[in-house]
């Protein structure tokens, strides 16, 4: 398809007329006042006179806060298979497609030919572009790689480096390391956060090794540091880690579920995103529950034997593709909207971000009587506008 390139008039003034607005919670038909990058009023009937102003018409439309993908491979991933099963870096188009306007990109399996400086480059070249981008410090392995030397300085002085991870534990991808490492490491990353007012949460990579959650339980039964200290993903990948991350999120745990996945692994036991969704608000516990997609990593197929035999790639676009899935599946909108705004703006202290509310950046999707992503507003710019990508001058 060939490419058209837009000159698009960016105004600072933006108004949303006759959206229904899920904060995530629903409040009704609204009207939105954008002004820079933040949302200035919500409300009824707004006109503004004596300048000029976008108007953006979204009768039939519902306006949801901007989505959160906290675990992407933004610099690329993988290699289980060889050089040759290395992904390719993750373009901007992608991320805005799935209606994602924050991304926290993390390393993964390959700290070596990967590296943090790339990773970091790479969140500053998208941020550039228009979103909001963080980075975790560290890969699978312990001792953690750092761009600085050190898990706390990196936390303390760098901007973007948020948290640890991902931390590969119950998988035979894993450093194995001993629960004392596990609780220096977490515990540098508690200060660090606290000195530097970030979460310093340590997100860790789950494989489907039979201890599963067992380690991080002992330490938060065993020590001072708090169970929402760490921040599991993959918790999807089988349904005995599954049933047990339904109990951790009852002790007070965060649990991430994977959105990118393949139908043969749910033949194989992994739980649906949507589906996982779905039971963990019917068990009261959608504040505890985050969707991520794991945009741009390897989804590799390993034998029996351990032995590689098969990869995918991670979509970004795979987020709201499973809460929209569990939204067809009876889930109310504003329950299942939070797995990927307000509840990893909590978990990950993502200040301004999770909510539409006035004084917060003005990161909006509108959505379709199909639930549809239709435009994509992220910090107050028009990112993509029914279908049609703007700044990357493409039509869809």
């Amino acid at each position: 398809m060939p490419l058209y390139f837009i000159k698009e008039v960016i105004t600072v003034i933006k108004l949303i007329k006759n959206v229904e607005v899920y904060t995530p919670q629903y409040i009704g038909k609204r009207d939105i006042l954008i002004a820079g990058d933040k949302i200035f009023k919500i409300g009824e009937n707004i006109s503004i006179d004596g300048i000029y102003v976008d108007i953006i018409d979204a009768e039939g439309k519902r306006a949801v806060p901007g989505f959160i993908d906290s675990h992407v491979h933004i610099a690329g991933g993988g290699g289980e298979g060889g050089y040759r099963t290395r992904t390719p870096e993750i373009v901007l188009s992608d991320i805005i497609k799935g209606g994602i306007t924050t991304v926290i990109g993390t390393l993964g399996t390959d700290g070596i030919t990967r590296s943090l400086e790339n990773l970091y480059a790479k969140a500053k070249s998208l941020e550039e572009e228009g979103i909001t981008t963080f980075i975790y410090t560290g890969s699978y392995r312990v001792p953690p790689v750092t761009l600085t030397g050190s898990i706390m300085k990196d936390l303390i002085l760098i901007d973007k480096v948020i948290g640890v991870g991902e931390i590969a534990l119950s998988d035979h991808r894993s450093s194995q390391p001993t629960l004392d490492e596990l609780k220096r490491l977490t515990s540098d990353s508690r200060v660090a956060g606290i000195l530097s007012g970030k979460a310093g949460i340590v997100n860790i990579h789950m494989g489907d090794g039979r201890d599963g959650l067992n380690a991080l339980i002992k330490i938060a039964e065993t020590t001072e540091i708090p169970i929402t200290q760490f921040y599991p993903t993959h918790v999807n990948r089988n349904s005995d880690l599954f049933s047990q991350g339904l109990e951790y999120a009852k002790m007070g745990g965060f649990i991430d579920f994977t959105t990118s996945s393949d139908p043969i692994f749910y033949e194989e036991g992994e739980v649906k995103a949507s589906t996982g969704l779905k039971i963990c608000i019917e068990e009261g516990l959608e504040d505890n529950v985050t969707l991520t997609s794991d945009g741009q990593g390897s989804l590799p197929k390993f034998n029996d034997k351990k032995e590689f035999v098969g990869l995918q790639v991670g979509r970004v676009t795979s987020l709201y593709k499973e809460v929209r899935d569990a939204v067809l599946d009876g889930v109310p909108l504003e329950k299942a909207i939070k797995a990927i705004t307000v509840n990893p703006a909590r978990i990950l202290k993502l200040k301004g971000k999770g909510l539409v509310k006035e004084g917060y950046d003005a990161d909006i999707v509108l959505v379709d009587e199909n639930y549809l992503v239709c435009d994509v507003i992220s910090k107050g710019n028009i990112m993509m506008r029914e279908k049609k990508l703007i700044n990357m001058g493409t039509f869809e």
